[in-house]
């Protein structure tokens, strides 16, 4: 929609306003390599606001933030030419990573060559001599070798999926160099990934920093566990090579309209669908993410039936042999109390509880133990109870910690099941009831029950207390029916679990958004101010566990409070700041469309970027009536018009067939809305 000229007043600046608050300091700091953040670990955030912690002057934005970071001097010149000095353990997807992020910065020729090997001389010359980055295993002793030269440390413990980095400019006729030494091939990879983040293309050059990272729960991702329509194969391709980028190694396949993973769960795949998962599992390898098949087969199994068992086992096998090596078996949103079958309560008793616990402890037991135990390769067997939420026992709890094969990894949604925050004591009583670590499948930002209706669910992960590595064996996120769209909670949730010592809500949300804008920071700018009309979050109660619009409504109601008793100056003053936010919120549609790449995130949006559009409008109108006002004319025109213009706005509708449920687009709702129609009587 084109924006009308009056949006744009002569010498106003989208900058620096005073009533921007919170969104102006988000959105004015940079959020593309090498912008700053803290060096130190630091505490979780509760900050479910733009607004973040002071970042240091020195440091660039690492996502999630490393274990440790410090600076080491000035930064490394890109040259024209780079030296990429291979050795043990590096793949191809992580030197792809590291190529795209030294082309990215000005590199124009890459020599790859083994490390110790021939070209280890700059072919340039002392005077300009080339940069050299060096990529392997930090127990090839090259490897390390350069490391320390490079001014970096090896770790005495090498924990799973960690790495070490240094990047030093060198001095006098000592080349750059860059050494990136992970612990194992999944932290070569890792990082690949901080390397990546450390290139500044604008200055063609790359942060010098000293790293030692790796991540504080050892299973981080998404759990595709929804109802309503499942994601395509072309988003799930897409949603295997993020969570590369941002360190998640967990995707659990559980979409709940999969008829074959649940109503048909016996049945085989037809050759096209398990050439699909097989193309998936292929993506996840590459980009180092475990893909976990999960089977849903409670509606109907018979648990006394050794067939059943064997048909569950078979399911399984077509999945091994595809390539899967993370099975999951889900026994959610069934009933126990009755069996499907005569024998199940010949075997096991009357239907309860505790008789259901025996039950599924028999067949999760059987599949640890006869197929997990069997094949080389698989991890171990993972589930979803029953009774997943809250932290009280029960006779099924009971049954299923005496009896459950400890090696089986249970999985909990925390407090409630839509739960507004989880602490460290509710992970541990949750541990003790299960006997284990338990699994979080967080049902955040999933979007397929009632009270998410019209909305888009993009606050920042928040309100998860930082020390909940301690007593949880990983986290996943279970996201909305919009993929691309749920990148924002996904950003976080990954960051969260790699760190949730250092995880910053606030920085990691904006950090999202300048992944999706590319490290635009006008478009950057323009998603935060459209996260912030979708930012409420509910649970399954009447309450929201974030709030709608925190930014807006504190801009408003500022407004409020200078409009009812302010001078004629003081009012006006504030309806110029009040103009510079509406400007902002009113061209984010069309800055967004423009500027975000990920066509899967434009069609997904796309209703709520037209509703928008709308409100943007309203609120224009709106601020029209207001200045008339001002000067002593009713504004009864601008005021109609705006009216008009927000009916439209509360008409659009969900895209039939993408959302479950179905229901008018929410935009800033009891925000926006609410001062649009109060707006004629303020001064009343």
């Amino acid at each position: 929609m084109l924006r009308r000229s009056r949006r744009h007043h002569p010498g106003q600046s989208l900058l620096g306003l005073p009533l921007l608050g919170a969104l102006a300091l988000a959105t004015l700091t940079p959020l593309a390599p090498p912008a700053p953040v803290t060096a130190a670990p630091v505490g979780a955030s509760t900050s479910s606001t733009a607004g973040a912690s002071a970042p240091s002057d020195h440091l660039p934005v690492v996502t999630p933030t490393p274990q440790r970071m410090t600076a080491a001097g000035r930064a490394l010149r890109v040259p024209d030419r780079v030296r990429l000095a291979v050795g043990e353990g590096a793949d191809t997807a992580g030197l792809d990573v590291i190529r795209e992020a030294l082309t990215s910065a000005g590199a124009r020729r890459i020599d790859q060559v083994p490390i110790g090997g021939a070209g280890a001389t700059p072919a340039d010359g002392a005077r300009d001599p080339r940069l050299t980055v060096v990529v392997g295993s930090i127990t090839d002793r090259a490897v390390a070798r350069a490391l320390r030269a490079a001014g970096g440390s090896v770790p005495g413990t090498l924990a799973a999926e960690g790495y070490s980095l240094a990047t030093t400019a060198g001095e006098g006729r000592t080349g750059a160099t860059a050494v990136l030494a992970g612990n194992d091939a999944d932290g070569i990879y890792y990082a690949a990934q901080t390397f990546r983040q450390l290139a500044a293309p604008a200055s063609r050059s790359i942060a010098a920093v000293s790293v030692t990272d790796h991540p504080l729960m050892s299973l981080r991702g998404s759990i595709e566990g929804f109802y309503g329509a499942p994601w395509s194969h072309a988003d799930r391709l897409d949603q295997l090579a993020f969570y590369g980028a941002v360190k998640a190694n967990t995707y659990i396949y559980a979409p709940k309209d999969d008829v074959y993973l649940r109503e048909s769960w016996r049945d085989t795949y037809p050759a096209e669908r398990l050439a699909d998962l097989r193309e998936l599992i292929d993506r996840a390898t590459a980009h180092h993410v475990d893909f976990t098949y999960a089977i849903s087969p409670g509606l109907s199994v018979c648990y006394s039936d050794p067939n059943d068992v064997s048909a569950l086992e078979n399911k399984l096998e077509s999945l091994y042999a595809q390539g899967a090596r993370s099975f999951y078996v889900a026994l959610d949103d069934i009933s126990y109390t009755n069996w499907n079958c005569p024998s199940d309560q010949a075997k096991y008793g009357a239907p309860g509880r505790a008789a259901a616990g025996r039950a599924q402890a028999d067949l999760l037991n059987a599949v640890q133990r006869d197929f997990i135990g069997t094949h080389s390769g698989a991890r171990p067997l993972q589930m979803v109870p029953t009774e997943y939420s809250d932290m009280a026992d029960s006779p099924y709890k009971k049954v299923l910690r005496e009896q459950l094969d400890p090696q089986v990894v249970v999985q909990w949604t925390g407090n409630d099941v839509v739960p507004p925050s989880i602490s460290v004591a509710d992970a541990r009583a949750a541990s003790a009831v299960w006997g284990r670590k338990v699994f979080l499948w967080d049902n955040y930002p999933v979007n397929d029950y009632g009270q998410t209706t019209g909305r888009l669910l993009m606050a920042p992960y928040d309100r998860r207390e930082a020390g909940l590595h301690e007593e949880l064996s990983g986290i996943v996120l279970n996201p909305m029916n919009q993929a691309a769209a749920s990148k924002v909670a996904l950003f976080g949730g990954a960051s969260f679990a790699w760190n949730d010592r250092g995880y910053d809500a606030g920085r990691t949300w904006r950090a999202a958004a300048d992944h999706l804008s590319g490290g635009d920071r006008t478009v950057t700018r323009a998603l935060l101010a459209f996260f912030d009309t979708q930012h409420l979050a509910p649970t399954f109660g009447p309450e929201n566990w974030q709030p709608q619009a925190p930014v807006l409504r504190a801009a408003l109601d500022d407004f409020r409070a200078v409009w009812s008793t302010g001078s004629f100056q003081e009012r006006r003053s504030a309806l110029r700041e009040l103009s510079a936010h509406t400007a902002l919120l009113a061209d984010a549609p069309e800055r967004i469309r423009g500027g975000v790449a990920d066509q899967g995130f434009l069609r997904e949006t796309a209703p709520w970027l037209t509703a928008l559009d709308l409100w943007g409008d309203a609120l224009d109108a709106t601020l029209d009536g207001l200045r008339a006002q001002l000067h002593g004319d009713s504004g009864a025109g601008a005021f109609a018009e705006a009216a008009g213009l927000a009916r439209r706005a509360a008409e659009v509708r969900t895209i039939p067939g993408t959302t479950r449920p179905q229901g008018t687009i929410k935009v800033a709702d009891g925000v926006l809305d609410t001062f649009i129609g109060e707006a004629p009587t303020l001064r009343d």
